[in-house]
């Protein structure tokens, strides 16, 4: 509940204070006299944006500060989620700098302009003439059914566990794709694999096939060189072991003459010995040797295997391509089949949108229950304010797929008068017309949703006389439960205030500013004896008020 809003350096307010006391407020004043500009300023207090063209004064800052009593409102937990000090007091403050600069503050604590509305949205509700109005929205529409319903814990329950199944629906979707492209993944490391597989490469094969391949290439010269090695030292006249005999067995002779020609003597043997070696092996390596083609073939069709692999992993040799081959098996054994974790999770999500049918169909039975009497009380009310013709009625079907609030498709259709089509409320109301059809529809639900602040400005626009008087009456048994701030220009409606304020303008040495204050009784008769016949009033306009009054 508002209690106070103090004002400094605002529009043409230089400085004003101005405490609301619980029931029906009404505040009058000549047209120009600022009574809007309080909206403004409230604003403020309620996350709206601002500049420095407010500023009454460009040389100081700019503050409005609001006092609200919220004990019965349950914010203990919104405010320790914001991480902000709750106090039964609430006190909220903005301030707009010279320089354009805004700050927010609750409780001393400063927030952006987001949570301000997040937290005044449930304190003040403020209906303004041309304003899209909250009840032109499906959502406030199906909100008040809910609340008329009597389906808050309901509706509670259902939302918890949609946003549970939500967060499952996500995980659901999360798991597919990880595993669409899991499967992709492996698909292309397992064909990368298999080249692998197919290719066996061994340690070391790489060397081993280079050198292979350079003897096969030079079969010619292996062969040509081998056999003249055997020829030269065994099989040509003059062949190097023949001549080694002769010379071995000349030396034979002296031998016995001493041990060092002995030792000669076994030495050219031991040569002898070796090169006839040399002459067998050379002329093994001969007979060995034929140059093949299809064996050359085989051994470059093996290099550029393992050569292809090479460029297409980008490493440069054998043992890095083993190792990236390692790397793939280990990539390819660290995937997990997810199709069990993906089955599971879709037998939840099944059974739990089956349990949140069954919710939205107990929601949706309740709200039908409540539809019918809604039509009618609302029809009954715009008929007390002369609006005999005039009908809503709910539109309402039912969704395919589950929503935050359920299966049902609401919206409110209006026919104003008698024979009209029924069309949505933006599409068919005029500026009165939606006037009396908003108190109406408020008036009906306020108990029902929380609104503990309602301010109307100018609701009774268009409308005047009785039908004013009746607003009036709506008005006043209104707040009885809540509190109502009224701006008005009708003096049926200001002869229904608990508490009058007047707004007026004055001139001080350098401007005009706005000024406030509350009414005592005789003032009330006088204003409104001045709404209904001019300034001066009449004497019979006075007494007029004093009937409008009650006194």
């Amino acid at each position: 509940m508002l209690r106070k809003i103090e004002i400094q350096n605002y529009a043409i307010i230089d400085r004003l204070e101005i405490a609301f006391p619980d029931g029906l407020t009404i505040i009058t004043g000549e047209t120009g006299a600022g009574k809007s500009i309080l909206l403004g300023a409230l604003g403020l207090i309620m996350g709206k944006r601002a500049d420095t063209k407010v500023l009454y004064d460009q040389e100081r800052k700019c503050y409005v500060e609001a006092t609200f009593d919220i004990t019965a409102y349950q914010l203990h937990d919104y405010f320790t989620e914001e991480g902000l000090d709750y106090s039964d007091e609430l006190l909220i403050r903005r301030e707009i700098a010279p320089g354009g600069k805004s700050r927010a503050f609750v409780n001393d604590s400063p927030v952006t302009l987001d949570i301000l509305q997040t937290l005044t949205e449930g304190l003040i509700d403020i209906h303004q003439q041309f304003d899209t109005l909250d009840i032109q929205k499906p959502a406030f529409q199906l909100q008040m059914i809910d609340a008329l319903a009597g389906n808050k814990s309901l509706l509670e329950t259902y939302q918890n566990q949609y946003k549970s199944y939500r967060q499952a629906i996500r995980k659901l979707d999360e798991l597919r794709e990880k595993n669409r492209n899991a499967n992709q993944e492996i698909e292309f490391l397992s064909f990368q694999m298999n080249e692998f597989n197919q290719a066996e490469l061994k340690q070391g094969e790489q060397a081993d096939l280079e050198n292979l391949l350079q003897k096969l290439t030079s079969a010619e010269d292996i062969k040509k060189n081998t056999t003249l090695l055997v020829h030269g030292l065994e099989e040509d006249e003059s062949a190097i072991i023949g001549q080694l005999q002769l010379l071995s067995n000349q030396f034979s002779t002296i031998r016995h003459l001493d041990k060092s020609y002995e030792d000669v003597y076994d030495r050219l043997l031991s040569v002898r010995e070796e090169l006839a070696d040399i002459a067998k092996e050379a002329s093994f390596m001969a007979d060995a040797t034929e140059y093949d083609e299809e064996a050359i073939h085989q051994t470059n069709t093996r290099l550029n295997l393992i050569y292809r692999l090479q460029k297409k992993h980008q490493v440069s040799d054998l043992d890095e391509l083993l190792a990236v081959e390692a790397s793939i098996q280990k990539k390819l054994d660290s995937f997990s089949d997810l199709t069990n974790e993906i089955e599971t999770l879709e037998s939840q999500c099944i059974q739990k949108e089956t349990e949140l049918r069954t919710l939205a169909t107990q929601l949706s039975e309740k709200r039908q229950k409540v539809m019918q009497d809604f039509e009618n009380n609302i029809h009954d009310l715009l008929v007390s304010l002369s609006m005999e013709h005039a009908y809503i009625k709910i539109k309402s079907s039912t969704l395919k797929e589950l929503s935050p609030s359920g299966l049902d498709d609401v919206s409110i259709l209006f026919a104003p008068n008698k024979g009209s089509e029924f069309l949505p409320l933006k599409d068919t109301a005029s500026g009165g017309e939606m006037s009396r059809l908003t108190l109406c529809v408020k008036s009906l639900v306020a108990g029902a949703i929380t609104l503990p602040t309602l301010i109307f400005d100018e609701i009774d626009a268009g409308v005047s006389g009785d039908v004013a008087q009746k607003m009036g009456v709506i008005l006043a048994n209104l707040s009885k439960k809540h509190q109502i701030i009224t701006i008005t220009h009708s003096p049926q409606i200001a002869a229904k205030a608990q508490s009058h304020f007047w707004v007026y303008k004055s001139d001080n040495d350098a401007r005009t500013v706005t000024a406030m204050r509350e009414l005592s009784i005789e003032d009330r008769v006088t204003e409104i004896a001045k709404m209904l016949s001019g300034n001066p009033p009449t004497e019979a306009a006075k007494a007029n008020a004093k009937e409008l009054i009650g006194i």
